[in-house]
């Protein structure tokens, strides 16, 4: 099974956040908290649905997540302008130090996952990964949708 695409990017997944994990404690956040800042510097003003969808988690967790780290002064809300019941999430100029140190860790976690790589064969593998990501991106037309969870031998090739 350590061939397959899904379970090799699940496992690189895994690793590279269980990593993130242990250096974001270092600067008193968590792994989730540190992927929830770095999507708020990506997309300013996102609200919390689109941030919990993004980040795969419920929305009462992104929440309780957004309350503490507005608590410690990294987030704010402010009002929507087109929407009442809803908050725009921003950072404060606070966060902006933490993540520059933690996109330094970050880079330093991406040269030890690819220790050993020439600079061709790290190309190579983003430019595939880009490829993929695009491919699943597209959307499958109903009926190419298998009727049953698993298609037959779906489990056969893995």
């Amino acid at each position: 099974m350590q061939n397959n695409i899904a379970f090799l990017t699940s496992d690189v997944s895994r690793l590279l956040r269980k990593r993130f994990d242990v250096v974001s404690r270092r600067f008193g956040v968590t792994g989730p908290q540190w992927r929830m800042l770095a999507a708020l510097r990506r997309t300013p003003g996102i609200n919390q649905g689109a941030l919990a969808q993004w980040l795969e988690v419920e929305a009462i967790t992104a929440g309780r997540m957004i309350d503490r780290l507005e608590k410690s002064g990294m987030v704010e809300r402010r009002a929507d302008p087109n929407d009442r019941r809803a908050w725009r999430l921003f950072l404060t100029d606070a966060a902006t130090p933490l993540l520059d140190e933690l996109f330094i860790c970050a880079t330093d976690v991406f040269e030890e996952a690819q220790q050993g790589f020439t600079p061709a064969e790290r190309d190579l593998l983003l430019a595939l990964l880009e490829r993929v990501r695009a491919n699943l991106l597209e959307e499958t037309p109903l009926e190419k949708v298998p009727e049953t969870p698993l298609a037959e031998g779906a489990l056969a090739h893995g």
